[in-house]
């Protein structure tokens, strides 16, 4: 351990089966942290010891057993509520922090950079590949990582803003964490991360990228099916309880138009009784999302211009295949969101 800082960190993993990943992500973490520093693990109901190896791995920190499985954003809120640090790092279980990752990830918060929050570069396949250098939100919502699959350490070589940042590696002052109320626990897991960066940035915090402090992610994309409904449903939760007023006006036909797209997508993909479940969950979930859309919006202290900055205009997601390639599609995309953005521009809100 490097001797101890005026920042107190405060590193939060949740767990769900994760025993594998565990036994070798804690041991790259713990001798990164100082006396003054905290490990908090969030079991989510764990069949395969989990809890048991972080105990044993790390008899200093605070293990937390939820005897259910919550989900991610209410398991990291649970470890948030106990963790007593200045900065609260939220790392997955199967990201492992490479040797330097502490002491970056920390920094932000002395040197005066006037971030809201923060994440580290994530990698993948032991280094060699980037799996997220921060994200990307299209204007539809639709939301991905930014130079996925690339060789590392892509095109990121030094501290930037993004558009959302990674749950995988995400660091949040505690001020801000409680100013806007943590993950939100309805979204069980999947754009959780997204719905929380853009909250940030609705209180008008700057998000930025740590490029030094390097994790590397044990990450696949596919997990089944019923992903697409978590991200569908989650997706058009972070659209209604975020998007400014004016830009939902402005926005309003592409975001039909989207949803009439993916429906060819999702019955060519297999996907379709996903799709419409999200649908349908989202309804149902009116009610409540609008009570909360109120919340947060009246507390927004950027002008929807300000918030539509870094939303893009292009699909150039590596999941979504050739689409974001097709010259017409992008060029009407373009155009589009240029007419959008100088609608919400004359509203001036």
């Amino acid at each position: 351990m490097y001797p101890g800082a005026a920042t107190r960190l405060s590193v939060v993993v949740v767990t769900h089966d994760s025993r594998g990943a565990i036994a070798t992500s804690l041991p790259a973490l713990l001798p990164q942290l100082t006396r003054d520093d905290e490990l908090v693990v969030v079991d989510n109901d764990s069949k395969d010891g989990s809890a048991v190896l972080a105990r044993e791995l790390a008899p200093q920190a605070t293990v937390i057993e939820t005897g259910t499985n919550a989900g991610f954003a209410a398991g990291a809120n649970a470890g948030a509520r106990t963790a007593r640090g200045d900065l609260l790092v939220f790392l997955n279980p199967d990201a492992t922090p490479v040797p330097g990752f502490v002491e970056a990830i920390r920094a932000p918060l002395a040197d005066g950079r006037g971030w809201g929050a923060w994440m580290g570069l994530v990698t993948a396949d032991g280094g060699r590949l980037v799996n997220t250098n921060g994200g990307v939100v299209h204007y539809t919502g639709i939301a991905w990582a930014g130079e996925e699959g690339q060789l590392s350490p892509g095109t990121l070589h030094a501290p930037r803003e993004a558009a959302f940042l990674s749950g995988a590696c995400l660091a949040v002052p505690r001020r801000g964490w409680e100013r806007v109320g943590g993950f939100a626990e309805e979204y069980f897991m999947y754009h959780e991360d997204v719905d929380l960066s853009l909250r940030l940035r609705l209180a008008g915090e700057r998000l930025g990228i740590v490029p030094d402090a390097v994790v590397d992610h044990d990450y696949e994309f596919a997990k089944g099916p019923d992903k697409w409904r978590l991200l569908e449903r989650n997706r058009w939760a972070t659209i209604v309880r975020c998007y400014p007023g004016a830009l939902l006006l402005a926005l309003a036909p592409a975001l039909a138009a989207t949803e009439v797209a993916l429906l060819a997508v999702a019955a060519a993909g297999g996907w379709l009784p996903q799709k419409l479940a999200a649908a349908g969950e989202t309804v149902r979930a009116l009610p409540r999302l609008v009570r909360e859309r109120r919340e947060i919006q009246a507390t927004r202290a950027v002008t929807a211009a300000e918030f539509a900055a870094l939303l893009t205009p292009d699909l150039d997601s590596p999941f979504l295949g050739r689409v974001g390639s097709v010259r017409t599609l992008r060029c009407a995309l373009r155009a589009y969101w240029q007419l959008a953005l100088a609608a919400v521009r004359q509203t001036g809100r």
